[in-house]
């Protein structure tokens, strides 16, 4: 997918960690505005030590339904991760974030140099966006949408 060859060729192209730290906090400083209506306690994501709010939306192109999130989080780097994983997910059809394996995770070197508790919070993230990916796959199935 070109969007992740992008992002792993950004992320590769540092060649310590600090600066690879500065790009992910960058990417957090980028992100548009959360709005306030949307930082509610059932948008947060649960299992993360910092606060994360994520929320998603799908909207229909062309022939096949695509989903968008919006996110933000109180800790610099937390809000890069999300940031992220924004950027990865956002567009995608239910099938395709489903059907994605995070190892773009690896391969950039964010896991291995994660604390535990945000090791943790980065699963919770990808959990909660799968569980969105399903929800809304299941509303297309059946018709709902």
């Amino acid at each position: 997918m070109e969007k992740l060859d992008q992002i792993i060729s950004e992320f590769t192209a540092f060649k310590d960690w600090e600066d690879r730290y500065k790009h992910l906090i960058n990417l957090g400083k980028q992100m548009p505005d959360f709005p306030e209506e949307h930082r509610l306690e059932t948008n947060k994501v649960k299992g993360c030590q910092s606060q994360v709010w994520l929320v998603s939306s799908l909207e229909r192109y062309e022939d096949n339904y695509k989903i968008n999130f919006l996110a933000d989080s109180d800790a610099s780097i937390v809000k890069g991760i999300v940031a992220l994983l924004t950027k990865v997910y956002s567009g995608l059809t239910p099938d395709e974030i489903l059907g994605l394996k995070a190892d773009f995770i690896d391969q950039i070197g964010l896991r291995q140099h994660l604390s535990m508790s945000r090791a943790n919070g980065l699963n919770s993230m990808l959990k909660q966006i799968n569980l969105y990916a399903y929800a809304y796959q299941q509303k297309i199935k059946m018709g709902l949408v």
